[in-house]
């Protein structure tokens, strides 16, 4: 069953630039992946305006081999330095309301 991760980052004012920077690299990395479907980064218009990983993976294994990657790790140890406060991050499963 496929598994939709959506995390919200805040980041410092003046450090989104070297957030893009880092994102850029742990984006393209993660889409060679196997098991992600999807993985991109959106920002929010309005408000805060954080930044939103929207992704989509096979199954659990897809995201555990996600989160033990080199490029994950590196990213997240980045994102200790301008990021203004922990992710949010939601894990969701789909609902099939198709008739």
């Amino acid at each position: 069953m496929t598994i939709k991760i959506v995390a919200f980052i805040t980041v410092k004012p003046g450090e989104e630039d070297t957030f893009i920077a880092a994102a850029r690299i742990c984006v393209a990395a993660s889409r060679a992946e196997p098991g992600v479907l999807h993985y991109d980064l959106w920002r929010e218009t309005e408000g805060e305006r954080r930044f939103v990983f929207n992704e989509l993976y096979t199954d659990d294994d897809a995201i555990k081999a996600h989160m033990a990657s080199d490029h994950f790790k590196a990213f997240g140890q980045a994102a200790r330095g301008f990021a203004a406060a922990r992710p949010e991050i939601i894990a969701t499963e789909a609902i099939d309301v198709a008739d």
